[in-house]
Order: C-alpha cells, then structure tokens, then sequence
C-alpha cells in the first residue's frame, strides 16, 4: 500500500535506531504520512544480526520502539514518547542487508500517555513483527538540554520521496 509522506523527521546523532555518527546504528529514516502515522525506512547490516543472515529481536524490538514512539510528534511535534511498556511479538525472522520498513500509529492519546502499535514488513508486505506499547508524553526540552537540540537533533538532508510503499 503507498502511503503519501508529508515530513521527513529529524535524526539523533548518536542513536543506535538513527543516528547517523553512530557506527553501530540502524541509520533509520523516518517521515511522517498524511495518515498520521509514521513510517520508518532501514537497511540492518550484518553488525545487526543475532543468528547469521537475521536481523536480532532486540534491534526489531527497538526499531518499532522508535517508531510507535515517534508518531506522537505527528500531532505533537516538539513532545518525545518515552516508553512505559512494550510487548512484541514476532511472527516471522527478518532478514540483513535489505531494505526494511515499519509502520507506527497512535491508538489512544491522553494529557500525559499514549498508546501506540506498529509493525515491521517484510519487502513482500508480509508482518514479520508486531508491537504495541504504552509512552509517556514528554516536551523535548524537558529531556534534553539546548545544546543537544542544537546540535545532535537535525535535519539530515536528503531527497525525500513523495509517496512510500509499506
């Protein structure tokens, strides 16, 4: 299913989901859709592999952490989810050094949490893993200090493409 992007977000240098000054990191792109969901787009390398060939459940469990807990700042741009619980379950193994996505939404928003699931796709649309978890709602600037926000919260520039496949 194509889905129209209407943002690209902003990347963490030193994330291990994101970051892009991070050599263990994912390298994940995310951008937000006219949906109001989030669609994360990552290549595991081998570096991210628990058995030979697989990407490990930790790092699936992580991606999808990320994802569910960015699409808050679809409606809530400045806010970061910080998660409470998640629960994955995982249906079928994920492979390295391919092209990977996931998709996050909000299922219940309230003053202080949200709610959210997700899910990462294999390149023939099939779920390969699934997760819902609960987030805190924290302003940005609450967590981190100017300086970060200034200088390791960015914009990575690049082309960004109109619709995405998921």
């Amino acid at each position: 299913m194509e889905k129209k992007i209407v943002l690209k977000q902003n990347n963490s240098s030193g994330c291990v989901v994101c970051g892009d000054k991070n050599d263990f990191s994912m390298g994940t792109r995310f951008y937000e859709t006219e949906s109001g969901e989030v669609v994360s787009v990552f290549f595991p390398r081998k570096r991210h592999e628990g058995y030979p060939g697989r990407l490990h459940g930790g790092m699936a469990a992580a991606l999808l952490d990320e994802t569910i807990g960015r699409a808050i700042c679809v409606s809530h741009p400045d806010t970061w989810g910080v998660t409470v619980e998640l629960e994955v379950k995982y249906h079928k193994p994920l492979p390295t050094e391919t092209e990977l996505r996931a998709v996050g939404r909000i299922t219940r928003d309230s003053r202080k949490i949200f709610e959210g699931s997700g899910e990462i796709l294999l390149s023939d649309g099939t779920v390969a893993v699934e997760a819902k978890g609960k987030y805190f709602k924290i302003p940005m600037n609450e967590m981190v200090d100017k300086s970060f926000i200034e200088n390791d919260w960015y914009y990575i520039q690049e082309e960004v493409p109109e619709c995405i496949d998921v």
